[in-house]
């Protein structure tokens, strides 16, 4: 048998798109699955849709997600290749010249046949049903037509596995094969995705491109994981699966014809997921290297947490974030002087008392505890405050919370002062009562 080779191959008419990742994933599995090769192709020949920096972008998005290719084709890199390809078919008879450019003729009876490998579908196509199409424009640059057909011969892929969105054009493709006298391969036309909504994925159902998925904190496994159920059920019916385990249960038969249908809510929760399933020592040098990025490594101690820093944090909020993103509104106050909102100290439940004169009583008490403070003596002081002043205890919690980090939202708060240190602490609370409400 023949080694299967198969291929991704994007146009850069801008930054790859996560729909794109389900396509060179499958690519991905059915080569890895058989020891085969899995290469990139930049499919780059409509020059005027053409994006700086695209190619680039796929290169770093394929590498990002660990879908590792073993050989880069630039198509704009072989024009006269395809010209020479172009003129061979019109040397046949089978391509003819007008006003600048090769026409593919298509024959006058007949019809195509294949078996697409998804769903087993036969399809069939009359020739009266296809017309002539171009094979080389006037500019001497190939079309996708013919450029993808000469470099799928070349490369030997087989399965060509692509979008449903070429399903038409496969029979102008098989004829272009038969004219060269070349062997057709196997074709898979993934179904479509859909948003939740059953319209055409956009931006709207959250659907963005990958840089943007990794710029917001996603885990590039839980990407993998989840855009490979859009369209395939591993045999298991496990919902966790590792690019090996994919491998292992992956076969391009079993994907689905009816389209996928992405659902920016479920990814969210499955990247939530990865994260509390990840040990905290991966998990702390994963946010670190997610800070260094997002500064565009312009990272020092002083402007963000050190790795030692962060791993105190990560046991207090690996429960609480579903996106590396969600670590730094969670935790700047930290490592930076908090902002106060006098809004968020109205949502603070304490029976129309004074909060200043309230805070004052939470200087002196934490004054008064021992050091080191501990939890229990913590927890019991506070309690015991709230009694005497008739409100519910979660309410002075609340209000220091909110006096340590200016936000109602924290990981757990003892723990997070330990973190910040008694005098850090004290002093944040104490400056808050000098200036309050002047400071809001």
């Amino acid at each position: 048998m023949d080694k299967v080779k198969t291929r991704f191959a994007p146009s850069p008419t801008g930054m790859m798109h996560i729909g794109g990742v389900r396509t060179a994933l499958y690519a991905y599995l059915v080569a890895r699955k058989n020891s085969g090769i899995f290469s990139l192709r930049i499919e780059d020949t409509d020059r005027n849709r053409f994006v700086e920096g695209a190619t680039e972008d796929i290169i770093d998005s394929l590498k990002w997600l660990g879908l590792d290719f073993e050989g880069l084709v630039i198509q704009s890199e072989r024009k006269e290749l395809y010209q020479k390809y172009a003129r061979e078919l019109v040397d046949k008879g089978m391509a003819y010249e007008q006003e600048g450019a090769i026409w593919f003729k298509i024959p006058k009876d007949g019809k195509v046949e294949f078996n697409d490998l998804i769903g087993s579908r036969k399809v069939v196509f009359d020739f009266n049903s296809q017309k002539d199409f171009v094979l080389l424009k006037s500019d001497g640059f190939p079309t996708y037509h013919l450029a993808h057909v000469v470099d799928d011969h070349i490369m030997e892929t087989n399965p060509v596995i692509r979008a449903e969105e070429w399903l038409p054009s496969t029979p102008k493709h098989i004829l272009t094969f038969q004219a060269f006298g070349w062997d057709v391969p196997q074709y898979a036309h993934l179904p479509l995705i859909l948003g939740t909504d059953r319209s055409k994925l956009s931006k709207r159902h959250g659907a963005r491109s990958v840089s943007e998925f990794r710029k917001d904190g996603f885990l590039p496994e839980a990407i993998l994981n989840y855009m490979a159920f859009l369209g395939w059920t591993p045999p298991s019916e496990k919902e966790f699966l590792t690019l090996d385990e994919m491998a292992k249960e992956f076969d391009i038969k079993d994907v689905h014809v009816a389209p996928g249908v992405f659902d920016i809510t479920k990814l969210e929760w499955m990247n939530g997921e990865y994260i509390r399933k990840t040990q905290n020592s991966k998990l702390k040098t994963q946010i670190y290297q997610y800070l260094r990025e997002l500064s565009e490594g312009t990272l020092t101690p002083q402007d963000h947490p050190t790795e030692e820093e962060i791993e105190k944090v990560v046991p207090l909020i690996k429960e609480r974030i579903k996106k590396l993103s969600d670590f730094i509104p969670l935790t700047d106050f930290l490592w930076e002087k908090p902002e106060y909102d006098l809004e968020v100290f109205k949502k603070i439940k304490l029976d129309n008392l004074d909060i200043k004169d309230v805070l004052d009583k939470v200087v002196y008490k934490l004054e008064e505890l021992k050091k080191p403070w501990k939890s229990e003596e913590f927890e019991k002081t506070f309690r015991n405050l709230a009694e005497e002043l008739g409100v519910p205890a979660g309410s002075i919690f609340q209000l220091i919370r909110v006096a340590v980090s200016g936000q109602l939202v924290t990981p757990p708060l003892f723990e997070s002062i330990q973190i910040l240190g008694e005098e850090e602490t004290l002093a944040r609370i104490k400056s808050l009562v000098s200036k309050y409400p002047r400071l809001l």
